[in-house]
This record gives C-alpha cells, sequence and structure tokens, in this order.
C-alpha cells in the first residue's frame, strides 16, 4: 500500500486555526479530499495519513468525520490536549475510533521545553506504554528538548515531522545533523521526509541544497525508518505535488532497491501508525 504519510485538510470558514490568514494568499483557500484525490492517482498513492492543522479537539472531529466519508484516509493524527488533566479520558474516547492513529501537539508554536512539563511527560509515558504514536511537529530549537523527553521515556513511539526544518538556506549543518543522529538512536523513533521546500509564498529553493539534510536523515534512520509525506498544501508555499514527489525522488538517487521504496512510500508509516492491525 503506498501512502503519503503526511497530509492536512482544512476549511477556512473554520475559525480554530489561528496561523490561516488572508496574507498566506493560495494556502488561504479550502483544501479538501476532492482536491488531494486527482493527485494522489497521479502518482498511485492508495491511502494518507491527515495530520491535524489546529490545536483544538473540534478539528480533530472535524478531520474523523471526513474520514468516514473519504476512503483514501487510512487514519487521522488529531490534537488533544496533553496538559489537561481529562486527557487520558479524552484519548480513551477518542481512539475508540479506529481511523484515530496519533496525536501531535503543535510544538512548532510553544516554548522550547514545553514538551518536559511534569503533566505532558506523564501522559506521554501512557502514550509509550499503549506505544501509540506521536508526531513531533519540531524546529531545531526543541531537538535539546526532544533529547531530553527521550531519556525519560525512552519506549516513545514517536516521528519527528518535516527533517525538523533544519537551516537549509543558510546551510548550516550542525548542531541539527549531530541531535538527529542522537534521536535516531532510538529505535522507536521515525522521521518524515516531508516538509522540506520553504513555508514562504513563491520562495526560491534547489533540490541540491535539500538534498544533504535528506541524506543526513536517511543516513542517521536508515531506510526502514523514514516515511514520504507530501505536507500537502503547506508544500504549496512553494512547490507543487509534483515537485515535491520529484524532490524526493532526486534525494534517494538509484541506491534504493524496489523493496526499500515500497517502505518508505508506504510501509514503514503502516508499520509506525499500526495500520496493518486496522
Amino acid at each position: 500500500m503506498r501512502i503519503d504519510a503526511h497530509q492536512h485538510y482544512w476549511k477556512t470558514s473554520r475559525t480554530d486555526y489561528g496561523w490561516l490568514k488572508p496574507s498566506l494568499g493560495r494556502i488561504y483557500a479550502d483544501y479538501m479530499p476532492e482536491h488531494l484525490r486527482p493527485l494522489l492517482e497521479t502518482f498511485e498513492l492508495e491511502k494518507t495519513i491527515v495530520v491535524q492543522a489546529a490545536p483544538t479537539i473540534e478539528e480533530a472531529e472535524f478531520l474523523l468525520e471526513i474520514a468516514e466519508q473519504e476512503e483514501t484516509i487510512a487514519g487521522v493524527v488529531g490534537w488533544l490536549d496533553l496538559e489537561s488533566e481529562h486527557f487520558e479520558q479524552d484519548w480513551n474516547r477518542f481512539r475508540e475510533n479506529p481511523k484515530f492513529i496519533g496525536i501531535r501537539p503543535m510544538i512548532q508554536d510553544l516554548a522550547s521545553d514545553w514538551i518536559l512539563g511534569d503533566r505532558i511527560v506523564y501522559h506521554l509515558k501512557l502514550l509509550a506504554k499503549e506505544q501509540f504514536p506521536v508526531d513531533l511537529q519540531a524546529n531545531p530549537r526543541h531537538l535539546p528538548y526532544i533529547m531530553e523527553l527521550l531519556e525519560k521515556v525512552p519506549d516513545l513511539r514517536a516521528v519527528v515531522d518535516h527533517l525538523a526544518k533544519p537551516p537549509i538556506v543558510e546551510g548550516i549543518m550542525e548542531p541539527w545533523k549531530s541531535q538527529m543522529e542522537q534521536i535516531a538512536s532510538y529505535p522507536n523513533v521515525m522521521c518524515k521526509l516531508s516538509g522540506m521546500v520553504p513555508e514562504k509564498l513563491d520562495a526560491p529553493w534547489t533540490p541540491e541544497s535539500i538534498r544533504p539534510y535528506a541524506a543526513a536523515v536517511m543516513e542517521a534512520f536508515g531506510k526502514n525508518r523514514v516515511m514520504f509525506g507530501s505536507d500537502w498544501p503547506v508544500c504549496l508555499f512553494s512547490a507543487t505535488y509534483h515537485q515535491v514527489v520529484e524532490l524526493l525522488e532526486f534525494c534517494l538517487g538509484s541506491e534504493w532497491s524496489e523493496e526499500e521504496r515500497a517502505a518508505l512510500y508506504g510501509g514503514n508509516a503502516s508499520r509506525f501508525y499500526h495500520l496493518d492491525n486496522k
């Protein structure tokens, strides 16, 4: 099964995104399954993982409603409040739905050390005990704290989104590279080869500038712990879906076997999100 392991759906009429504003140009539009489906067919992708874009339970419910009607959705990574005293109750309620396959706190918008809060660590230990997946929407500033988190919760089943947004424009590799290598030393952690193009309208980029960062992640995590994600429609800031796929293929080169490519384009995501058990 070929899977796009990271994409979003949203409607501008919903009011809980916060970041979704008219100033974002073409990003400020409705993006729903009927818009993505033709692209999935073009690239022979059968399923997707739809990921939260708003820090609300209501948006998680919105995505699950879409998933009930849309056969291409393999699962939903939603938002739940890890700081709430009702977290465990909410989590148990949501995971009664087999399409609810993971959670993502929006740490990109939070203090760098937020993830080390006592109540948050306690709840992440609950998730780790059940091997329930967590997406980490990290930037480089978060990586030292994620490393500390993994010392506290070494069996956390986590995936780092978007290579943790390394400083590609500046061409700086360290300390990002060394920190990602340390994070990769935890066998339950994966990384998404997603979100590699700039999140700025029509920003310039080149495959050659991005490839060293993708290569560093692939070397650190290995071919069985990376997964393809388009980050559509966020990728439309500076690229088309077609360009995102071409970029990944450029980064892969010719060294990957058909079996390894099948893992990258679906098998690894299926294993990480327990889709084989659905």
